[in-house]
């Protein structure tokens, strides 16, 4: 098995680079001075363009996009980004290539935020019929082996392996904190449609490296598909609970909350507006952590980030409230109150 030395985000300007790229896609096109070849490397840091030029490219008549190379070449300045221009290259096998090097994925394996997500939602959803809904839709192979590996979305939020089954979760965290503030919320219903409402993205990409939509998300979109893989589990219910079958389906057709967002139905109900919030609330979360790249506990000082497309505007991480390094450097009307917080009886 063949590792990798250095990632593309750590790439410097005016280095020299001798390592393993997946070239994502490749086209021939032709400058003044002759045909060359315009390259876009990925692996699991991000992506880098990259440049053939002649003598090297009228040597080459064919390079395989979604294909993995073992390139030299040097890291050169174009505008405001950096690219590779490629000295030479060799074509490896697939079988040589550890995957998960080149894939950007979750830091947890998906299989253990899917363990994370039942044990969140079984002590929480207590009505049989939802409890069965979700049991016989996660019994089915295709339907969980697509959800745990598919992202969140192509490029926007959560978009990398286990990006889905992630930001289920945090959607579904998001609800349950949510819906203890709301007694009138339908917990069971809500919870439900949290852990369903994004099914559809599991085929709405392609399993390839580029992640390209499918026919079928091109067309139909993912709000459209999830409802369309749920159906079958959803008509043997439907005689015994109709109305709450379809406030189901009503919270998954309204998560997007506006029709110019892809939403085919605006929210009407409570649970249909919480549910759009907490969906929203996550994927803003996860684009702008993306974006700033920080880490959970980091310290890092006051920057701006580059301009966001998504969100139309740059974005400041701000100086941080220093946090008390342990609980020694609690004050004592601090511990005061965390004591007596703990001692409150607890509400079912």
């Amino acid at each position: 098995m063949k590792e990798k030395k250095k990632y593309l985000t750590d790439l410097k300007e005016q280095e020299k680079v001798e390592d393993i790229f997946l070239v994502l896609s490749a086209q021939k096109l032709m400058a003044k001075n002759g045909p060359y070849w315009q390259l876009v490397l990925q692996d699991k840091s991000g992506q880098m363009q990259a440049r053939i030029w002649s003598p090297l490219s009228l040597q080459l008549e064919e390079i395989a996009p979604e294909s993995f190379f073992w390139i030299r070449g040097t890291v050169q300045a174009f505008g405001q980004e950096l690219q590779l221009k490629i000295e030479e290259l060799t074509p490896l096998s697939q079988e040589e290539i550890d995957l998960s090097q080149f894939l950007p994925a979750t830091e947890k394996p998906p299989e253990e935020i899917f363990q994370e997500l039942k044990e969140l939602l079984w002590p929480n959803i207590h009505y049989p019929l939802w409890k069965n809904l979700l049991t016989s839709v996660f019994k089915n192979q295709e339907l969980k082996k697509a959800f745990l590996q598919a992202p969140g979305g192509k490029s926007i939020h959560h978009a990398y392996l286990g990006g889905l089954v992630e930001h289920t979760l945090a959607v579904c965290k998001i609800c349950l904190q949510l819906s203890a503030l709301y007694p009138f919320i339908d917990r069971d219903i809500l919870l439900t449609a949290a852990c369903l409402h994004d099914l559809g993205k599991a085929f709405e990409l392609e399993s390839s490296f580029s992640r390209n939509y499918t026919d079928e998300g091109k067309l139909l979109g993912h709000i459209f598909l999830g409802l369309e893989k749920l159906q079958p589990f959803l008509t043997p219910l439907e005689e015994k609970e109709p109305e709450l079958i379809l406030h189901l389906k009503h919270l998954i057709l309204s998560h997007h909350g506006e029709l110019e967002f892809g939403s085919p139905k605006r929210p009407k109900t409570p649970e249909a507006i919480l549910l759009h919030f907490a969906d929203n609330l996550d994927a803003k979360l996860n684009l702008l952590q993306q974006s700033l790249n920080i880490e959970p506990d980091s310290e890092t000082e006051p920057f701006w980030s580059e301009y966001n497309r998504a969100l139309s505007r740059p974005l400041f991480w701000p100086k941080r409230t220093p946090r008390p390094k342990d609980n020694s450097e609690e004050t004592s009307q601090a511990k005061l109150t965390r004591i007596n917080q703990c001692l409150l009886p607890l509400k079912e």
